[in-house]
């Protein structure tokens, strides 16, 4: 208790020198800075996040959001930390884009060096300002300063051995027919929201924040994790493996995507909160000029919609027919016999449930008639088989392939495929929730 009394005794004036001392110590290296092509490492931006996430949390709980002398100060505090949480994303990426054996990436590795020159150019162009206003709030200068010496890069020119030998780790064919299947869903989901082209200035405003906004990016930020996650607990617990080359490239996809909507993110963030909307009083208004002035809005919108988002799009349709060619090589094969719907025969609500109780998974399967075999994930192949079992009179049909999808079918015939005899559609059985 007596620690604790002791430690509030000190001023509000004193707290943030001291919260403010190795953020005013980075910005006073920054400034130094003549080239935005250098000297900006992992290590600079994990001291730039560390350092601004606690001063902004200090200034939080002391009510710097509404209070006008300290508002600005606050703001710039988030802007450097999002802005080194991007950062450190995309640094991420280029220092380990070689281990992710992706075919023509050169531009998306030119992209990546425009996005990140940006964002280190921001920062510098961040860091005058906070001195200023940390001067204009009589808040001490550090007296030491960083040296370049403290800021190495992450990368040497030697390797550690590799002398973890896991050849005889059982890699379980459910973990990787999980995760393969996790992604291609994943991808599926995304691609409502996805763009296949950079777009102009002016049509920013028609995708944020009404459809790309930074909610559903952590959203899917957080299951390609996950993803990941999984992957590296179960699949390649140590790590990238040159022995099996098709799953260290469905591991760069996760890697890549991960950290893009990592970046993506943060700086939707940092726009949505700090430059889009400032809100109706007069103090807001001043604050979000003053950042609008050291932030070019339209060139980080930029960055964040025709590089992170348009290829954290890319890679996920990129990495679609490796997720299913490696799906199809570790499900389990089976086969079914089941009737065809009663009276009214693979029409549209059937073919349909059974197309999507088969994407749902993944895996192939295909409908066996007679010597002719049809896509089970496609509406049209169904139908197609659909006319030939018409016309030939055929009451069953066989479903060959992804015993996962070949169960939920079975269930599905079970309730004449989802309809009674006159066509209308009937209750689903709850196994089967995920067509609803």
């Amino acid at each position: 208790m007596e620690f604790l009394n002791a430690a509030c005794d000190i001023s509000f004036s004193e707290k943030v020198r001291i919260f403010s001392h190795d953020y005013l110590k980075c910005c006073i290296y920054i400034t130094g800075f003549d080239d935005p092509q250098y000297l900006f490492t992992k290590k600079l931006f994990s001291e730039l996040i560390a350092s601004s996430s606690v001063l902004e949390d200090f200034l939080d709980f002391h009510g710097a959001k509404n209070n006008k002398n300290w508002f600005l100060y606050r703001e710039l505090s988030a802007a450097v930390r999002h802005l080194s949480l991007a950062s450190f994303a995309q640094t991420h990426i280029s220092t380990r884009l070689q281990f992710y054996d992706f075919k023509d990436a050169e531009d998306f590795e030119e992209q990546g060096t425009q996005t990140l020159f940006q964002l280190r150019k921001t920062l510098m162009q961040l860091a005058p300002a906070i001195i200023e206003e940390a001067r204009r709030l009589e808040i001490p200068m550090p007296q030491e300063q960083y040296d370049i010496s403290d800021f190495p890069g992450i990368t040497t020119s030697e390797m550690l051995e590799y002398d973890i030998d896991d050849t005889n780790q059982d890699q379980e064919k459910k973990s990787i027919v999980k995760i393969a299947s996790e992604f291609l869903n994943i991808a599926q989901n995304f691609e409502q929201l996805g763009i296949y082209e950079p777009l102009e200035p002016e049509e920013f405003a028609t995708l944020i924040p009404g459809k790309v906004n930074e909610v559903e990016i952590r959203r899917f930020e957080m299951l390609v994790h996950n993803l990941q996650s999984s992957f590296d607990t179960y699949v390649i617990p140590g790590g990238y493996r040159l022995q099996n080359r098709k799953l260290n490239r469905l591991r760069g996809f996760f890697s890549v995507v991960f950290h893009l909507l990592q970046m993506t993110g943060r700086l939707l963030h940092f726009y949505e909160r700090h430059l889009y909307q400032a809100g109706y009083k007069d103090i807001y208004q001043k604050v979000n000029e003053r950042m609008s002035s050291l932030v070019n809005p339209e060139a980080m919108l930029d960055r964040t919609i025709n590089y992170g988002f348009f290829y954290a799009c890319h890679f996920l349709n990129t990495g679609v027919d490796l997720a299913k060619e490696i799906l199809n090589e570790n499900i389990e094969r089976g086969s079914i016999t089941v009737g065809i719907p009663v009276k009214l025969g693979f029409h549209s609500r059937p073919s349909l449930l059974v197309a999507k109780i088969v994407q749902h998974y993944g895996g192939q399967v295909e409908l066996c008639v007679g010597k002719d075999r049809f896509d089970a994930s496609s509406v049209l192949d169904i139908q197609w088989a659909g006319g030939k079992i018409h016309k030939e009179d055929i009451a069953r049909v066989t479903f060959e392939g992804d015993v996962r999808a070949l169960g939920d079918i079975e269930i599905l015939a079970s309730v004449n495929y989802g309809e009674d005899t006159m066509g209308k559609g009937v209750p689903l059985p709850k196994e089967l929730r995920y067509l609803r």
